[in-house]
């Protein structure tokens, strides 16, 4: 009889002893092939994309405005390049500044080289043209080179060669707003009130100013803008010193870990439970008060749903559960720090090695600015890519139609024969405005799969970058583990070797574990997209789906995370491909999945203690010097329009460094760990299998066994 075969288990099987393993395999060879030759076309097809783009995009139709025949103002060598500005002729059809600044605002515009400074209507213009021609010299600023003096106002209506009526503007975002002003509560134009929209209407202000709704905002976010940025003129040095003190805080931090872990998690959980047994008291002190009161208590059956949450704290229910839940937490915790004290112990002698290893290997701390150089430059040459491709082909029209529907609406047109056609009479009032950038040619068609073709390489370029530096790290790392002595067996350069030999050997493994990263990513921001574009067509029972498929997504996001950066430390050591390695990490974390739950949040808990440290400290800092209480002997910067600018500039900025700096710690943690798990199993701690680790950590885990002498912490 045949025997039955043993069912594959999830937890694998163990390591076994191999005499010849001395740490990161230094013979191996290429891995993943057919990833890393995908991954190179990619690459190829993403530069040839952007060289294609830069050929048919000009990045100054994004900054400078567009007149209504498809010509940005400003352009050299046209007879708009002394026209800067541009100019709407009806700023009333306008209703939304947003609207207006997309160029979307149906109503012709042109280039003009200064607004209008007055109020003046077109018949005024003629009568007094008859007078003074200076008149007309002035108003035809405003018109189309075509417009002449003496027309009627209907054919002016019909030919919309000017506008009907101009008032005092202002140039904002190179376009003519109009001039705003506060006269004791009033909001006036040119100091009016009411003024005559050249058809023989009066309008008043209000009416101006709700069709340029909230252009008061842009106008103070300007000027709000223009003193943010005198701060950050007055104050950048003193930035840069804040972000420098705060990276070398963190190193500090990082080295001294060794020796205040322990004390800094218990010291914060005895701080946790301190604070939860407080809330238990006072939750205690409300009931009895609330128990006490001889007035009819209410119940939450009397009170029902209340959209006022004050309401539920004047029932004893209310502080009853809490005072539960909180019980719950607290022995919650206890239980947990009492069962789990052996790993959490472990942890934090985890986090001391972890503190030794970077001591002996300096130059890891310096791998983030490599990687923010090479996400900078992944970042930079996708936001010009976009920029191009977004700006490419010629101009597009389209119908508008500013008096109501029409059946032509957004079709497009030709604006030298548009009065010629039949739209101006099926849709009177009708203008053929430019719309946008596009083309009929094969390119012109896929511009919107170019685009999701910039966005997906550009996914797949940053988690390359991220795994390439997690794989580097962890074969740098993993170098100090498998020292016998330390430091003397670490060899020479870990940081470069491990470097080379993840480019050289695992290009297309990296570029595989991205790959997956990036399609995962690339589908939640299509579904993001989509919900965004359908999201007044959507019914509740749609967007609960829409919720359970991102919530999906994003698990399945921070798994695919969790999988390739174990993956990644198993390819730096063993130099396998990607699926074998993300297999045996797996299996590895299987055999010891209650070591890596703790030994994780252990981690992170202290690690995010670090980083607030480091932003707290350096934030104090910068508050006392940027509210000048500081000692004037450091000379610190003194009238600041905004001291929260710069504030919060150091704050996040000193996060970010701490965070970069503490993400080589978090790979450093993570990868003696494996080496750990595996140095336990391939080993028993014998002469003859003498086990890798220092003796604080064989101390805890394999008290049985006796240490080699020869090996030294």
């Amino acid at each position: 009889m045949a025997r039955k075969r043993k069912p594959p288990s999830t937890q694998g099987d163990p390591r076994t002893y191999d005499p010849d393993f001395k740490g990161p395999v230094v013979n191996r060879s290429c891995t993943d092939v057919l990833c890393c030759m995908i991954f190179l076309v990619f690459i190829m097809g993403y530069i040839l994309l952007g060289l294609v783009a830069w050929a048919h995009g000009d990045a100054r139709r994004m900054t400078y405005p567009t007149d209504s025949q498809g010509h940005f103002c400003g352009q050299k060598g046209t007879p708009n390049e002394n026209k800067t500005i541009l100019f709407y002729f009806n700023m009333l059809r306008c209703t939304n500044p947003s609207v207006m600044i997309n160029l979307q605002c149906p109503t012709t515009q042109i280039c003009v080289s200064k607004c209008p400074e007055k109020f003046l209507t077109y018949v005024e213009m003629q009568i007094l043209y008859k007078k003074d021609s200076r008149y007309w010299e002035y108003y035809r600023q405003f018109c189309k080179s075509t417009a002449k003096p003496a027309k009627y106002l209907p054919e002016l209506l019909l030919d919309d060669d000017c506008p009907t009526a101009i008032f005092p503007s202002k140039p904002f975002l190179q376009r003519c707003f109009p001039d705003f002003t506060n006269n004791n509560g009033t909001l006036t134009v040119g100091n009016r009130i009411q003024f005559e929209d050249g058809t023989g209407r009066m309008r008043n202000v209000l009416e101006l100013r709700e069709a340029a709704n909230g252009i008061n905002k842009i106008l103070d976010a300007k000027e709000i803008a223009v003193k943010v940025f005198e701060d950050y003129a007055t104050t950048w040095y003193w930035i840069i010193i804040g972000l420098t003190v705060a990276m070398l805080l963190s190193w500090t931090f990082l080295i001294l870990l060794k020796f205040i872990a322990g004390f800094l998690f218990w010291f914060f959980m005895l701080g946790v439970l301190e604070v939860v047994g407080y809330g238990i008291f006072y939750c205690y002190q409300q009931y009895s008060k609330l128990q006490e009161n001889p007035k009819p208590l209410l119940t939450l059956y009397n009170i029902g749903i209340q959209t006022k949450m004050n309401m539920y704290f004047e029932l004893k229910q209310t502080w009853f559960i809490l005072m539960i839940i909180l019980c719950v937490l607290e022995v919650t915790i206890i239980l947990l720090l009492i069962f789990l004290r052996k790993r959490i112990r472990l942890a934090i002698v985890l986090l001391k090695e972890g503190s030794k290893a970077i001591g002996y290997i300096p130059s890891t701390l310096v791998y983030p600015f490599i990687t923010f150089i090479l996400l900078s430059i992944c970042f930079s040459y996708w936001i010009v890519t976009a920029v191009f491709l977004a700006t490419s082909g010629v101009p597009v029209y389209q119908v508008s139609a500013p008096e109501g529907q029409c059946i032509h609406e957004n079709e497009t047109c030709d604006p030298r024969v548009f009065n010629t056609t039949d739209v101006p009479k099926a849709c009177p009032g009708a203008l053929c405005n430019f719309a946008f950038y596009g083309g009929k040619s094969l390119y012109h068609q896929y511009i919107t799969t170019l685009h999701l073709y910039n966005l997906f390489v550009f996914l797949w370029l940053i988690n390359f970058v991220g795994a390439l530096g997690q794989c580097t790290l962890a074969g740098a790392f993993a170098s100090y583990y498998w020292a016998m002595k330390k430091p003397d067996d670490i060899p020479a350069l870990p940081l470069f070797t491990a470097f080379g030999r993840a480019v050289r050997y695992h290009t297309g493994s990296l570029a595989f574990g991205s790959l997956i990263l990036a399609l995962v990513q690339m589908f939640k921001l299509i579904l993001e997209y989509l919900d965004r574009r359908l999201k007044s067509a959507q019914s509740n029972i749609s967007k609960f789906l829409k919720c359970c498929l991102g919530c999906c997504l994003w698990c399945l996001e921070k798994l695919v995370k969790f999988l390739n950066k174990n993956a990644y430390i198993m390819i730096a050591i063993y130099g396998k491909n990607f699926c074998r390695s993300a297999r045996d990490a797996f299996s590895l974390l299987m055999r010891n999945i209650l070591k890596v739950a703790v030994t994780d949040e252990v981690t992170h808990f202290v690690l995010l203690l670090g980083k607030i440290l480091v932003s707290a400290l350096i934030g104090i800092l910068a508050f006392l010097l940027f509210t000048e209480k500081m000692p004037e002997a450091l000379g610190g910067p003194t009238s600041l329009n905004y001291y929260w600018v710069p504030l919060l500039t150091v704050i996040c900025g000193s996060y970010l460094v701490a965070h970069g700096c503490f993400s080589v710690y978090a790979t450093c943690v993570e990868t003696i760990f494996l080496c750990f798990c595996e140095d336990l199993e391939r080993n028993d701690g014998s002469a003859e299998k003498p086990y890798f680790i220092t003796p604080s950590l064989h101390e805890i885990l394999v008290k049985k066994q006796s240490l080699p002498q020869k090996q030294k912490e």
